[in-house]
């Protein structure tokens, strides 16, 4: 039961790889994999209430770790869901793309459980290199084939990130004795002030940065969103934040306040997140590369609830992030059913959207609304408790830029509604949407909707599985 979730996933790869040794068909492949996403998703539901620890303590199974594994294996299962045929993705290769994408879930499962340095760095490579691999397996399309491109960058910056993460853990090893997370906080926490031990947290932390895409290892971003099919895309600027946001709270919790380098250094990321990536956002035609410098701005504003150092920030944290993957995954869903045959969708693709595809354009809009935080969606709810608890530890400067960027974030949200609903262009094609896409639209509207009318329900869970840590 400990090891249920991940025990189902090694299942499926190894499923996934005998279908790659063959040529079956692609809708047996694209069922088998919505089939195995499922049950994936209820193994890690029925997981949650589990305790132990396992690989001699390097593997910890407790509520925050299932309870992010659920939340994982939810979003994986949504984006299959909207993914259908696997447009964008060479035919005679579905089989091998499926295989790398249930790895790299495995690898980020693993990854918000591990609470030792080795295991969290195998898990990481483990997660990131399927996804390398994902990317350039798109087709080339009338608009151009930038995916081998984006490949190469996306793994040769993974690769910087590690080398820096690898650095840090050789330092922290050093000064501690230790790669167990739980022995290296007692024995770090009286050195927080010391150069050493700055740099051994800073450089661990690059890791994690890579994967939320925080300045400055954000440059992969644009070019990877933009390159990659958007049934990649979508799972790149999801899942994977997941589990950057679990195991930065992990590594966080080895800080405290009093550190005045460190957080000045995490306050530096924040802003530096924030202003780059909206301001960059507001000149972008493609939507994808527009919700790549999107997510750089909400990842600095994650880091706002890791700066106040208490349970009620990290928890408030765990909730922005898990809005956040929601309202990207509404997104995206209008994303993959507007785009044709995979092609990269532009802003003005979506010109008249309303008229084609209401129920489309209804959720985008409820998707981008939760994005510039506006009531009563989950991202206003979030982005004003993260605020709040800035504010109570005295981080009045970050709160007042913070709060311009969400100024500035509301243009371009705005936009792209008002080219859907205030635009019409008689020349452009329905869309068609079938049930699932219905059940889907429906379902995550509602989704946005509840976590922002009645946010404290999930902010006590949360809190609770935060309480795990400390």
């Amino acid at each position: 039961m400990l090891f249920l979730p991940e025990l189902t996933l090694l299942g499926a790869g190894l499923t996934f790889f005998i279908f790659s040794l063959g040529k079956p068909n692609s809708g047996r492949i694209r069922n088998m994999a919505l089939s195995v996403a499922a049950i994936i998703f209820l193994a890690s539901m029925v997981s949650i209430g589990s305790e132990g620890t396992l690989f001699y303590n390097s593997y910890k199974i407790d509520l925050f770790s299932q309870l992010f594994k659920a939340l994982i294996a939810l979003a994986t299962f949504i984006v299959l869901i909207f993914s259908g045929k696997l447009d964008g993705i060479k035919d005679n290769i579905q089989s091998e793309y499926y295989l790398f994408l249930f790895m790299s879930v495995f690898g980020l499962m693993m990854l918000v459980s591990s609470v030792e340095l080795i295991s969290i760095f195998v898990s990481l490579e483990l997660s990131s290199f399927a996804v390398y691999l994902m990317v350039p397996m798109r087709k080339t399309g009338k608009r151009g084939g930038p995916q081998v491109e984006a490949g190469i960058k996306y793994l040769l910056y993974g690769v910087v990130a590690t080398g820096l993460m690898l650095y840090g853990m050789s330092y922290m090893y050093g000064l501690t004795g230790s790669t167990h997370l739980d022995e290296i906080t007692d024995k770090i926490a009286r050195m927080y002030n010391q150069p050493a031990a700055v740099i051994a947290v800073l450089l661990v932390l690059t890791g994690f940065f890579y994967k939320l895409a925080l300045v400055p290892l954000h440059f992969w971003v644009p070019d990877v969103y933009e390159g990659a099919s958007n049934e990649t895309t979508a799972f790149i600027a999801t899942v994977p934040k997941l589990a950057a946001v679990a195991l930065l709270i992990r590594i966080v919790t080895l800080v405290t306040p009093d550190g005045n380098v460190m957080t000045g250094a995490l306050m530096v990321c924040a802003i530096a997140s924030m202003f780059y990536g909206n301001l960059s956002a507001l000149v972008q035609t493609d939507i994808k590369r527009l919700l790549g410098f999107s997510g750089i701005s909400h990842a600095g504003f994650v880091l706002l609830g890791l700066l106040t150092f208490n349970l009620t920030g990290y928890a408030t944290a765990i909730y922005y992030i898990a809005g956040y993957v929601f309202m990207n995954l509404a997104c995206f869903l209008v994303i993959c059913t507007v785009a044709r045959d995979g092609e990269n969708v532009l802003i003005e693709d979506l010109t008249g959207l309303h008229k084609r595809a209401p129920l489309l354009a209804l959720t985008l809009t409820v998707g981008l609304f939760g994005l510039a935080g506006i009531p009563p969606l989950v991202g206003f709810a979030g982005k004003f408790m993260l605020l709040v608890a800035a504010l109570k530890e005295g981080y009045l400067l970050l709160v007042t830029l913070a709060a311009i960027n969400t100024a500035i974030a509301i243009y371009y949200y705005l936009s792209i509604v008002r080219v859907t609903f205030c635009t019409d262009d008689a020349k452009r094609t329905n869309v068609v949407t079938g049930r699932f896409h219905y059940i889907l639209c429906f379902s995550l509207m509602l989704i946005i909707i509840i976590m922002g009318v009645i946010p404290q329900r999930f902010i006590d869970i949360a809190v609770t599985a935060v309480q795990t840590l400390v």
